[in-house]
């Protein structure tokens, strides 16, 4: 049977109705930064490409007083500066006159009994049928405040008959493995866990989604998914930034928490797990966990071998001079907090046995970037040698996530002349440019996704955790020296110790620009 034949029935699970049910999306934290830049701007693009229609609400509930005609006036703005596509004065109005605000502390209980009096109004005004989504955008310290207070208020239970109520939680899911046991508990205790979207809005990137139907949609690349054919595979997360101005927050979190416990570890599970029988959301996941579970354990012996982390000091990026992690406003002037990781993982089964999964994540780098890049085996032995011709390139397949999104691939090919010579050349595929329109934002995919009910590109509880254990064995051996913590000037591209980290394994990071 063939590899297509085998993945149509997945293949044919991704098909659906784009658009989504009517709804009212209640978003805590509605005056903060996520709100203007993302959320709103999403929901006009939304409504502009036809996919919210309209009988839905937008309500925002944040502690600072404000009528709906001051939080319209501030959206549009946002959605002016922020959106993707040009505002359409008609469009703008369709939206606005859907935006509604009610003003309350986050632990205000008698504000809850306001906010669900005004919800039922607006189902009234907008002929919603009481389906409502609760997006937390507020502080994470506040979670289980809201939490609590819905489930006290009512507000969690459905608000009628074949009514539907979610929430959706940003990250970060927790401080640690126990903290995160803790508010998934709090979550548990107001809402199942089908009612839960754990956002990362990494995977709602059209390269990310676009890796299994690459992977399975096309017969030439699942046959070679495997340590027969794949060397290495190497996961960067670059940034150009510093902390902008979340120097508290980032000093208690460092990379490994920010973005190795999420970001990272989703790109890994994604490009490594075995096929779902169907493309639904348990059976996504379930193989995104049991990727997870054959991590092989990172000892405290191993951490030392398998690890570097490291901090920026002062240096230039983009032409310009940047101060040093230390001397960021609000971070501790001795802070040990990593702004660079380097790590070294396996995948403790048949298909991964032996190939290393190299990721490297770092703040002040050279280029902003996202890429997971496929490095397969040298041919075994090589005819040109006798012509003259050196080592023969691996082949890399590169699936860039950010900036640019697109896929490339590259192999050998004689260079024009009369000697044999052969150089890598790439062939290279740009959304934009392919398909001639710029790729939805990934917050447009995943509240369409969490509106319309489909959970596979948010996390699970299992899914949370077990990345946690991950993070939380490196916390332990770093509390203990192991590695120490080393430095690399802003604008380059991380400590020597990270090159040595992969040339031991005979490799070298990919250059990135």
């Amino acid at each position: 049977m063939s590899t297509a034949t085998r993945n149509q029935p997945f293949l044919e699970d991704m098909k659906g109705d784009p658009t989504a049910p009517p709804v009212q999306l209640v978003i805590f934290g509605a005056t903060g930064d996520l709100t203007r830049r993302k959320l709103v701007p999403a929901i006009y693009n939304l409504v502009a490409d036809g996919l919210l229609g309209p009988a839905f609400s937008v309500v925002g509930f944040a502690r600072r007083e404000q009528s709906d005609d001051g939080f319209r006036a501030e959206l549009e703005q946002a959605v002016g500066e922020h959106s993707r596509q040009a505002v359409d004065p008609e469009v703008w109005r369709r939206v606005a006159e859907h935006l509604h605000y009610v003003q309350g502390e986050f632990a205000d209980r008698a504000a809850y009994q306001t906010l669900g009096r005004r919800l039922k109004e607006l189902d009234q005004l907008h002929h919603l049928p009481g389906n409502r989504v609760f997006y937390l955008a507020a502080p994470p310290d506040t979670y289980p405040d809201i939490v609590r207070a819905l489930h006290e208020s009512g507000l969690a239970d459905p608000a009628g008959q074949g009514a539907f109520t979610r929430i959706v939680v940003e990250k970060p899911i927790g401080h640690d493995l126990r903290s995160s046991r803790a508010l998934n508990q709090a979550l548990l205790g107001a809402f199942r866990e089908e009612q839960i979207y754990r956002i990362d809005h990494y995977l709602g990137k059209e390269t990310v989604q676009n890796i299994l139907v690459f992977r399975l949609g096309n017969g030439i690349f699942e046959p070679l998914w495997n340590q027969r054919y794949i060397e290495h595979v190497q996961i960067t997360v670059a940034e150009t930034v510093g902390v902008e101005g979340r120097g508290s927050y980032f000093d208690s979190a460092g990379v490994s928490r920010d973005i190795l416990q999420n970001h990272l570890l989703q790109l890994l599970t994604l490009t490594a797990m075995e096929p779902p029988v169907r493309f639904a959301a348990d059976a996504v996941r379930d193989e995104k966990v049991k990727v997870l579970r054959s991590l092989k354990p990172l000892e405290h012996r191993d951490v030392s071998e398998r690890s570097v982390r490291a901090q920026y000091r002062a240096g230039t990026v983009a032409g310009e001079p940047v101060a040093g992690y230390r001397e960021e406003p609000e971070v501790k002037p001795g802070s040990m907090t990593e702004t660079y990781l380097a790590l070294k993982l396996e995948i403790d089964n048949w298909r991964w046995a032996g190939v290393p999964f190299y990721l490297r994540v770092g703040k002040r780098l050279p280029k902003r970037a996202t890429e997971i890049a496929i490095a397969f085996r040298r041919p075994p032995t090589s005819i040109f040698r006798e012509v003259g011709c050196g080592a023969i390139e691996s082949n890399v397949l590169s699936l860039r996530i950010q900036p640019d999104e697109g896929i490339s691939l590259s192999f050998g090919s004689k260079a024009p002349g009369q000697a044999i010579h052969i150089d890598p050349v790439q062939m290279d595929f740009l959304y934009e440019t392919s398909f001639g329109w710029t790729p939805p934002d990934a917050y447009e995919h995943l509240i369409l996704d969490c509106m319309q009910g489909d959970s596979t590109l948010f996390a699970r509880r299992d899914e949370v955790e077990l990345a946690w254990e991950l993070v939380d064995s490196l916390q332990s051996a770093w509390q203990r020296g192991k590695p120490p913590l080393v430095e690399y000037e802003a604008g380059t591209w991380g400590p020597e110790a990270a090159d040595q980290l992969i040339a031991r394994d005979g490799f070298r990071w990919r250059r990135l620009g």
